[in-house]
């Protein structure tokens, strides 16, 4: 199983591979997580998920700094 953090201009998101799709939880300050508010096709790529959440998010991310990049834990 693919599981991997991503900050999305700011937010952070927990993305895992479950069978064929994708499992997106949304990660508080808090560390706790929740099911999010967008879904990821499942035949979206790992080496495709970064352009795939910068279409999806750069319209409405315009005004934060920062980008999409994938989070060490």
């Amino acid at each position: 199983m693919i599981s991997e953090r991503f900050n999305v201009f700011g937010g952070l998101f927990d993305i895992e591979r479950t069978g064929g799709g994708w499992s997106v939880l949304s990660v508080g300050n808090d560390g706790k997580r929740a099911p999010a508010h967008f879904a990821i096709p499942e035949f979206v790529a790992d080496d495709e998920l970064e352009q795939f959440l910068f279409d999806l998010f750069h319209e409405q991310a315009a005004y934060k700094k920062g980008g999409i990049f994938r989070v060490q834990r």
